[in-house]
């Protein structure tokens, strides 16, 4: 009888497959809007854009982490995400003068319907349970 291996695939079954899906949209948003104000507005506010650049750099690595079952990987990518996401909110709160221009994660994420907020908290419960460590092929 051969040894049961851990499915790569385990990651990207059920909800982890919306999980992938969100974070790539996000991926994929981010890196266009990074992108396009590093490019053209950097000047006008240097922070905001660079800090939309490691959002776009932690939803592409997160995704990339999820769709491949690298589970630790993920859990330090999406991990950062959440420290991000409360960092960057409460400054964004605190201290708007320092952002001049809205990033991914100010305000917890208002301007997306405070889903950079939830998206790291599902993402984190998604790779902590303990049945998707058990997961073996039949």
């Amino acid at each position: 009888m051969a040894e049961p291996t851990r499915r790569s695939g385990a990651l990207t079954r059920g909800f982890g497959r919306v999980l992938v899906f969100v974070y790539g949209v996000f991926a994929f948003a981010a890196t266009g809007r990074s992108v396009l104000q590093l490019s053209t507005e950097f000047s006008q506010a240097p922070v905001p854009y660079l800090l939309s650049a490691l959002a776009a750099l932690v939803y592409c690595v997160a995704t990339f982490a999820l769709a491949t079952g690298r589970r630790r990987l993920g859990l330090a990518t999406v991990g950062i995400e959440l420290v991000g996401v409360l960092a960057v909110g409460l400054t964004s709160l605190v201290l708007p003068q320092d952002y001049p221009d809205q990033t991914v994660w100010s305000d917890f994420g208002a301007g997306y319907g405070f889903v950079p907020l939830v998206l790291p908290v599902a993402g984190l419960w998604w790779l902590t349970r303990r049945d998707l460590a058990r997961q073996t092929p039949r």
